[in-house]
């Protein structure tokens, strides 16, 4: 994969970004030699988007959700929601395949045989839905972190049985992010099966200590995927396991605004085991969705920190209603960051390469690219170093 230089002007466009929402149109701002993409509605249907963020609200879930008192979720109401609602979303947005999942809270509410039960109720609801509306839905399963037993045993149901496209794993599981070693088991599951993991927020217990008056949705989600993002890399979760897959949610949260700073753990030697590589090798593995942050300047950062192949449609219906829907849509063709032949892949054609099921007759699909854990030579190189980064260190202290 080809490597870019992460662009030194990053922190004022994640300034800028912070002032996306109040401006009533961004200038597009053309890239030479762009040709202006088609509009969603262009798009015929049989090649249309693939969106892979699109949540279902089971009627038994939201009832489950009522029980626990959660009435409003991150500080939004709890959205209506049905099949015949995606659907219809689905058709009026030139939006072939959704891949739905379960939003935070999920099913942990602090008894593990009811989230085992909660999660089996809601993958077997998603695959269903999928035979019934062939080719519009596929599903990432939901599994019952923080038990890891249980959520491996599902894994494996959803996986094999059900024939789910991935797993949903939400940042943080009753408090503990991913990249936690008490999930080793899991990700050993999930490497096993090079399965696709669409990684949402959670609201963190500590959010709700920190007396802010912004509801959850606004900040502390987006902080959620990065803690648990930049865990995955420092823990070595990446390494340890490579042929896992990560979608990140909201482009990433925090994350490629803070990539060069979190870059600088490569000279803290308690992680150069962690990740060998570099912490940016392993942040360019990620595949990023644009839900809720199609604008410029959340693009334009994105744009220099990974490969156009990285970046997915996401929709986040039905928390982000049909309108916002195709207002997310028109703002992400009028950026005037991508191309045309790279919004095309945005919208459709680097979801197929993990989700190649999806593909229409005679359509090419690209193959995703595979990562290895460090290479023996690598490995030799950087221990052949470690005598002279000590001397230096004992140097300067």
């Amino acid at each position: 994969m080809k490597r870019r230089e992460f662009v030194i002007g990053a922190g004022v466009l994640a300034s800028a970004s912070l002032l996306a929402d109040e401006l009533p149109k961004l200038a597009p701002g053309a890239v030479p030699g762009d040709a202006p993409g088609p509009s969603p509605a262009a798009v015929p249907l049989a090649i249309g988007h693939i969106d892979v963020h699109h949540h279902i609200v089971p009627p038994f879930y939201a009832e489950a959700l009522r029980r626990q008192g959660l009435e409003r979720v991150t500080g939004v109401g709890l959205p209506e929601w049905s099949a015949e609602r995606s659907v219809a979303l689905l058709d009026a947005q030139g939006v072939r395949t959704a891949i739905t999942s379960l939003s935070s809270p999920g099913v942990w509410f602090g008894d593990a045989r009811a989230a085992a039960g909660l999660a089996r109720r809601c993958n077997e609801f998603a695959a269903e839905l999928g035979q019934r509306h062939t080719g519009r839905f596929g599903s990432f399963a939901c599994l019952p972190l923080p038990a890891t037993d249980a959520a491996c045993a599902e894994a494996v149901h959803a996986l094999d049985v059900l024939k789910a496209d991935g797993v949903v794993l939400l940042a943080s599981n009753d408090g503990v992010f991913l990249g936690d070693a008490r999930f080793d088991e899991l990700m050993a599951e999930l490497d096993r099966r090079e399965a696709s993991v669409f990684l949402h927020p959670n609201l963190h217990p500590s959010s709700g200590e920190l007396g802010l008056a912004a509801p959850g949705f606004l900040l502390e989600f987006v902080c959620d995927t990065t803690r648990a993002a930049v865990n995955l890399i420092l823990s070595g979760t990446l390494e340890k396991y490579p042929r896992i897959r990560w979608i990140l949610a909201h482009a990433g949260g925090f994350l490629p605004y803070a990539a060069w700073r979190i870059s600088l753990a490569n000279a803290l030697p308690q992680f150069q085991e962690q990740a060998p590589l570099g912490v940016m090798s392993y942040l360019r593995r990620f595949y990023f969705d644009t839900a809720l942050a199609p604008a410029a300047p959340s693009m334009a950062v994105l744009r220099e920190l990974v490969e156009p192949s990285q970046l997915l449609f996401g929709s986040d219906f039905p928390f982000a209603p049909q309108l916002l829907v195709a207002e997310q849509m028109t703002t992400l063709a009028a950026s005037g960051i991508w191309s045309a032949q790279a919004l095309a892949g945005i919208r459709r054609s680097h979801a197929l390469s993990l989700f190649p099921r999806f593909a229409a007759a005679g359509e090419a699909v690209a193959a995703a690219p595979r990562f290895e854990e460090e290479s023996t030579l690598h490995w030799l190189g950087r221990s052949a170093g470690k005598p002279f980064a000590a001397l230096a260190q004992h140097l300067k202290d």
